[in-house]
Parts: C-alpha cells; sequence; structure tokens
C-alpha cells in the first residue's frame, strides 16, 4: 500500500501529465496563425495562454518551491509581439510541466503543509493548496482553449 505522501505526489502528478496533453490535443490542429490569432476583441489567444500557463507554473511552483530562479513577466505572457513558435510554446509548456511533476515527486510529508507564500498567491496558505490550485488554473484554461479550437475549426 503506497503512503499518502506518494498517493499525492502520484495523483498529481497523471493529473498535470493528462491536463498537459489536453492543451496538445486541441493545439494539435491549429496552424501557426491561429494559434497566435485572438478571433474576438477581448480574450487572448490559444498561444498567449500557453505563455500564460508557463509562466504560471515556473513561477508559483518552479521559482516558489523547487527553487529554479524563475522570473516572471506576466504582462508580456499577453502581450509578446514577438512569440515563439507555436512548437516552442508547446516545448516550454512541456518542460514547465515536467519541473513540477519532478517537483511533485520530491515533496515529503512534512513538505505539503509547509506554508507557502507567494506574489499574488491570494493566501493559499501550503504546498499542497499551490499544487491543487495551479492545476485548477490549467483546467480553466483549457476550457478557454477549447472554444478557441472549435472556433477555427467552423
Amino acid at each position: 500500500m503506497e503512503d499518502l505522501t506518494t498517493t499525492i505526489s502520484a495523483g498529481f502528478a497523471k493529473h498535470y501529465d493528462e491536463l498537459r496533453g489536453k492543451v496538445r490535443q486541441w493545439a494539435e490542429p491549429l496552424s501557426e496563425e491561429q494559434f497566435w490569432a485572438k478571433p474576438y476583441g477581448y480574450g487572448n489567444s490559444y498561444g498567449h495562454l500557453v505563455l500564460h500557463l508557463t509562466g504560471n507554473l515556473n513561477y508559483y511552483i518552479g521559482a516558489q518551491i523547487a527553487g529554479t530562479g524563475y522570473v516572471r513577466d506576466r504582462d508580456r505572457e499577453f502581450t509578446d509581439a514577438k512569440p515563439p513558435t507555436k512548437a516552442e510554446a508547446l516545448q516550454k509548456l512541456d518542460d514547465a510541466v515536467a519541473m513540477v511533476v519532478r517537483t511533485l515527486h520530491a515533496q515529503t510529508a512534512d513538505d505539503w503543509g509547509k506554508p507557502y507564500s507567494a506574489t499574488g498567491d491570494a493566501g493559499v496558505g501550503n504546498r499542497f493548496n499551490i499544487f491543487l490550485r495551479c492545476a485548477s488554473h490549467l483546467f480553466h484554461h483549457i476550457g478557454q482553449m477549447i472554444y478557441l479550437h472549435r472556433e477555427f475549426q467552423k
């Protein structure tokens, strides 16, 4: 029988990898132009959402727990006039999720309840909660990505 720490880290890791797969699944049929296009006067492009999710994971988990030294420029995630290619953006998200999974597996039983605080965390409180919040944030934006995908498949 697995201990609780292994159950938590393995469950989160599986969920993060599944979500990463969904981002790739919905992005795959999009052309480079569609990936970066904003089909509505409001909202974001699929690509800018990928940059945003990558920045979110790299900051809240990478910089704050894994100690990666990542410095976030959140505004640029949505406004970068010279963004990377679709393939590069998706690879950066893959790398961020891989870092999250490594960080999850490095957590000990005592780590889950350690106090957590970061700029913009809105009182998350502990490490378990930031892993949960980041997964929920990723899932939320996948919903937006599905709508963008469907808009371009009309």
